[in-house]
């Protein structure tokens, strides 16, 4: 078999060469015994799937002359060469890829095959258009149009996948663990609080010239007290009482300004935390349904709560002893030289071995904070699963598991920790030894000056008091680096939230309805999930009082086609109206506040059944909150509870029972009268008994309403408007109960299914009690 680099330049495949990464070993030997002299492979596809979608490896490969196909089930090739008329179609739907090829008359074959195939499908049917062409027409393939990534702008070996916003490499990149720029950003959150900074920066200025005072009085109280008195001159009180005092104001005047500095910047900070939690927080409510989809609940719960933690812990705390250390070390270095530069150079001589030590171990230092970030997530993950997911873990006592599960993250968490913990280890004694290494070269350099009469007693023992100060500082900032790298990782954690845009963008110019009418038009819509089609040209018209229902299989796109109404998702091809004005054009509140929603699992929150009733109206008054309760048939129950209205549903509402918690939920959506309803499957997981009583409070609540419904059971509809049946992500058909039954099409199907199922669990059900009876008689 040739390869890319054997190409002749005189071919018409070299347009297309280097398109196509290379060919897996396992195909490689088989393709070149099936090709014929001077034929070429210009592009290829591994197939996964049969045709009953069973996991079968096959092989389709274009080359300069034909298209060849096999499976790893048959093993035997087959061949398609170019004529007029053939092409190939590929779709897709819910997770499995389907290539066809056709010509005027007839399919002539389909492979099918998961999406993660689907660019290589995409880059297999250029291949095979262009060669069709140059066979047909005989102009030569244009050359290849660059595939580019729209971030970095280098050239790609594939097309980028549908919603893939940037190549490998940008990814990776993105994954890089920030830069210690990164906490600048704060800027952002500390901005309106500038002027208590400033404040908090003059008190640090303040306070640390304080401390600089009382060696600087040592050296006096040396040479003209205390040497002299050795020498045998008396003591000058007034003299000694001068210093003395001066080394207790500074202290004090110290005291006074660190307790206001630390006092003042931590308030700053407790509130840049605050405001970064609440602004995180309401950006994350912002975001879609879509970001939410691929996020653990652990995850973002620790980023909102522990990251801004350790962000504040930085600014109150360490980012105050930084400054103090820098401030501290300028001005001793300033009052060295000032004193004997020589003595000053030689004091300062560990500072740029100690700077290359803080450089080298940096990067290692934030990728370690940060992998450990993401594994303290796990850890996290863990505890958001299973404490909600509790009563299912006991169900099937899956106690040891789930302890092991915790384990097994609480160990890697560890074993992240101890390799970040062996670089830090190393590195502060290191630092350490470096100071205590330059104290005694002061020592030993400053003995020298004095015993040459260059400097006294007391300039010495000034130094060294400055010294020690210095190298105390030094070795703090270095300990800072631990701190520092910590906070950069949290604070690119949180602006990762931050920087994601809603994929459900607030309009840029809005309309606002004054009037809801309730008319729903969807004009050709489809919706990719990734590269997954989930609904193609879904186009109907749904009146102002209408109920509609939506039936069909699961996976058919019920559901995607009520959250794109709810816009928890914006469609991706056509648009949705409502009395004529396109959704997105209406602000995403507004628009929503007109929907009620009734749920297959309805979520209840911590709190009273009237909080619960009244969460889409909070200002409800109580007897508006009871005449919702009683047309959803909840009144009755509710009384029945120890504190009524007041009494607590539990997490999640596991207080009460299914049936219970559903019509709380239809209270819910009765009290904001809403002029759309979407119910989906709201009867599905409960008893023929409580499904009675549902569809009671039901009926008073689509009364008026433009209504959308998904049902489980076909017969809850036959009361709908109309019915809208899909399959596979488009409309199949459309008519009331009756009409689609006369038809006898694929609602009919689905309803004798439903049927024959139905009468089976009567007649096991008849079976058993039979079976009782006889028992019992005898």
């Amino acid at each position: 078999m040739m390869q890319d680099s054997e190409f002749s330049l005189a071919s018409p495949a070299v347009a297309l060469r280097g398109m196509s990464p290379a060919m897996p070993p396992v195909w490689a030997n088989r393709v070149e015994s099936e090709l014929m002299d001077g034929e070429q492979v210009l592009a290829w596809l591994e197939t996964d799937l049969s045709a009953q979608l069973y996991f079968v490896p096959g092989f389709v490969l274009v080359t300069s002359k034909r298209l060849l196909a096999t499976t790893e089930r048959e093993g035997v090739w087959q061949g398609w060469f170019y004529r007029p008329g053939i092409r190939l179609v590929r779709h897709d739907h819910l997770g499995v890829g389907s290539l066809e090829l056709l010509d005027e008359n007839s399919l002539l074959a389909r492979w099918r095959y998961t999406l993660g195939n689907d660019v290589a499908t995409g880059r297999l049917i250029e291949h095979f258009m262009q060669q069709l062409d140059y066979q047909l027409t005989g102009e030569p393939p244009p050359a290849p149009v660059l595939s580019l990534c729209p971030k970095c702008q280098r050239v790609l070996d594939a097309p980028l996948s549908p919603g893939q916003e940037e190549c490998a490499v940008c990814s990776s990149e993105a994954a890089t663990p920030p830069s210690t720029w990164t906490l600048f950003r704060l800027w952002r959150f500390a901005k309106p609080y500038k002027g208590r900074l400033l404040a908090g920066f003059l008190l640090t200025l303040g306070s640390t010239a304080a401390t600089m005072v009382p060696p600087y009085l040592t050296m006096p109280l040396m040479d003209n007290v205390l040497i002299p008195y050795q020498n045998g001159k008396p003591i000058d009180v007034g003299l000694v009482t001068f210093y003395l005092t001066g080394l207790l104001g500074a202290a004090l005047v110290a005291w006074v300004l660190g307790w206001s500095r630390t006092y003042l910047l931590a308030l700053v900070s407790e509130r840049i935390g605050a405001d970064l939690r609440t602004a995180t927080y309401e950006h994350l409510l912002k975001l879609s349904q879509q970001y939410f989809g691929g996020k653990r609940t652990g995850d973002l719960m620790a980023r909102i709560g522990s990251e801004t933690d350790r962000i504040n812990v930085f600014i109150s705390v360490h980012l105050l002893d930084f400054a103090t250390d820098v401030l501290m070390i300028v001005m001793t270095a300033v009052i060295l030289v000032s004193i004997q530069p020589w003595l000053a150079l030689v004091t300062l001589l560990p500072l740029p071995v100690i700077g290359w030590l803080i450089h080298l171990v940096r990067d290692r230092l934030r990728t370690g904070f940060e992998k450990a970030d993401r594994v303290w997530a796990e850890v996290t993950n863990v505890l958001a699963d299973t404490i909600p997911g509790m009563r299912v873990v006991k169900a099937f006592a899956q106690e040891k598991r789930e302890a092991a599960r915790f384990r097994k993250a609480n160990q890697h968490n560890l074993e992240v920790n101890d390799r970040v913990n062996k670089v830090w280890s190393l590195f502060t004694p290191t630092v350490t030894l470096l100071t205590e290494v330059g104290l005694l070269v002061v020592w030993v350099f400053g003995i020298w000056l004095v015993s040459n009469d260059e400097i006294t007693v007391g300039v010495l023992t000034a130094f060294l008091a400055y010294i020690s100060r210095f190298y105390l500082r030094l070795d703090s900032m270095s300990r800072i680096v631990s701190f520092t790298q910590k906070a950069a990782a949290g604070t690119k954690r949180i602006f990762d939230i931050l920087d994601h845009i809603s994929s459900v963008p607030e309009p840029v110019t809005p309309v606002h309805l004054p009037v809801v009418e309730g008319r729903i038009e969807l004009r050709g819509v489809g919706f990719r999930y990734g590269t997954r089609t989930v609904t193609r040209d879904i186009s109907v018209t749904i009146q102002p009082g209408e109920m509609i229902g939506l039936v069909g299989h699961s996976g058919s796109g019920k559901s995607t086609i009520v959250n794109l109404i709810c816009r928890f998702y914006d469609v991706t091809e056509g648009a949705i109206l409502l009395d004529g004005i396109d959704i997105r054009s209406l602000p995403v509140a507004e628009y929503r506040k007109n929907i009620g929603l009734v749920l297959q699992e309805p979520f209840l929150f911590f709190g009273t059944i009237a909080e619960n009733i009244a969460y889409g109206s909070p200002n409800a008054k109580r007897e508006e909150i009871i005449a919702a309760a009683r047309a959803a048939h909840a009144h009755e129950f509710i009384l029945r509870l120890p504190h009524g209205y007041d009494s607590l549903v539990g997490e999640r509402g596991q207080a009460l029972s299914g049936g219970e918690r559903q019509r709380i939920s239809i209270a819910r959506a009765l009290l904001i009268d809403p002029r759309i309803l979407i119910l989906d499957e709201a009867t599905s997981s409960v008893d023929t008994t409580t499904e009675k009583e549902i569809q009671k409070a039901l009926e008073n609540l689509v009364q008026g309403r433009t209504t959308i419904a998904i049902a489980h059971r076909l017969s809850t509809l036959r009361d709908a408007t109309r019915l809208i049946v899909l399959d596979r992500g488009s409309i199949v058909e459309i008519g009331n109960h009756h009409e689609l039954m006369a038809r006898e099409g694929h609602y009919y199907r689905l309803y004798q299914a439903q049927a024959r199922n139905v009468d089976t669990e009567d007649d096991l059900r008849g079976s058993r009690l039979e079976h009782k009876a006889a028992g019992v008689r005898q």
